[in-house]
């Protein structure tokens, strides 16, 4: 799984999201991503109801193929 497919996952159910996957440790590593979600979406909910949406999104995958996420998620301004 690279960044394109985890940044198309998040945005296939948060459409309105503007999403950027990067690799920290190393641009060949596809197991872990710093991930950041900006969406109107997060209006109004907590921080970890902001993380769950963008785990939900990620389902099964979070755990199958992707070992760890730095997940940062902001409301649009």
């Amino acid at each position: 799984m690279d960044a394109d497919e985890v940044a198309a996952l998040i945005e296939s159910e948060l459409p309105d999201a503007d999403v950027e996957v990067t690799t920290p440790r190393d641009p060949d590593d596809d197991k872990h991503y710093a991930v950041t979600v900006v969406s109107p979406a997060f209006e109004g909910k907590s921080l970890v109801d902001q993380h769950q949406l963008v785990h939900d999104a990620l389902g099964d995958r979070l755990t199958r193929d992707i070992h760890a996420i730095e997940l940062t998620t902001e409301t649009p301004d």
